[in-house]
């Protein structure tokens, strides 16, 4: 489900920001390319996918939510929530309570697929209107994390309010150590690429995300792709460094099986940084979800604009 909202100006990007806003694109598209590649195998696991399809590397559609060919799931519509709440706060700080709301009027609007911790911490904000819950050991799945990319392009000329507000979208639903660590790595991953980095500037950020958080160490790669976000950070880090190309790298992720469709999601989400919107492939963006790549390019626009002028987080 993509959030309902009603038409409003969308501010301009400036006319020099061109490669910019591509590699913007190029994320967030490919961030919903993944899920939806990948959303027909999750839960499989790489022997099944492999005796069912040789290789997985087309959107058809189907698995275990009976998708549509081209629909997405809460990876894609949880980002556009984040989004749509980043791109209508006041100009002069983020609303915290305002993420809350937009995540609870996702969770109301019945998703078609909404993961365990994420459900759990927008029932407790629902009943008690905490927007942090207690640290849990729970809490260490990728559901803050898929979300997180509308909080880089909102913030990617300022890194300290990247930081707050990549946390506190993240401890609305999740409050762990690896779950900060994922998020704020992969964010700042992301955040190089965007900005143009290449190949030395991406393994700084890699191996800064690993010294910070060991657990992440990806080599030589367990083989492992579950929802637990060291699985989840050890095969997106895998497959984006192993692969150059947009489509061999969410092909390896997503073939991996268990959570493929985040998997493929984060990675989508920093290949097609990388690689940009016109390089994505013409096939899976053809069969894409028509509104959802509508709304992907619509809110792109605003967050990029919106990080010219962004200020301070409010609580």
């Amino acid at each position: 489900m993509v959030p309902e909202r009603l038409p409003r100006e969308t501010p301009a990007v400036p006319e020099s920001m061109p490669v910019l806003l591509d590699r913007a694109l190029g994320a967030y598209l490919g961030l919903a390319i993944g899920d939806a590649l990948g959303a027909t195998v999750e839960f499989m696991t790489a022997r099944e996918i492999r005796h069912r399809f040789g290789v997985h590397r087309e959107i058809v559609g189907g698995g275990w939510l009976k998708l549509d060919r081209g629909q997405v799931t809460d990876d894609t519509t949880m980002s556009l929530a984040l989004g749509e709440a980043l791109r209508d706060a006041p100009a002069d700080g983020v609303d915290v309570r305002r993420i809350a709301e937009s995540f609870l009027a996702w969770y109301r609007g019945k998703p078609v697929d909404c993961g365990n911790t994420c459900r759990r911490g927008i029932r407790r904000y629902l009943n008690d209107g905490s927007l942090e819950g207690p640290a849990n050991d729970g809490d260490a799945g990728n559901g803050a994390l898929m979300r997180m990319l509308p909080a880089v392009l909102a913030t990617l000329h300022d890194e300290a309010a990247f930081e707050r507000l990549a946390i506190a979208q993240a401890r609305i639903t999740h409050h762990h150590p690896l779950s900060d660590a994922a998020v704020l790595g992969i964010g700042r991953l992301a955040r190089t690429t965007l900005l143009g980095g290449g190949p030395v500037e991406q393994s700084a950020a890699i191996e800064a995300l690993v010294r910070a958080a060991p657990a992440f160490r990806f080599d030589p790669y367990p083989g492992r792709a579950t929802a637990y976000v060291v699985d989840t950070v050890q095969t997106v880090l895998h497959c984006f460094t192993q692969h150059t190309t947009f489509e061999e790298a969410v092909v390896a992720a997503v073939n991996q099986g268990d959570d493929a469709d985040t998997t493929g999601a984060i990675v989508g989400l920093l290949a097609g940084a990388r690689c940009g919107a016109r390089a994505l492939p013409r096939r899976w963006l053809a069969g894409l979800d028509r509104e959802v790549r509508r709304v992907i390019t619509d809110q792109t626009t605003a967050l990029l604009a919106r990080s010219l002028g962004h200020a301070t987080l409010a609580a």
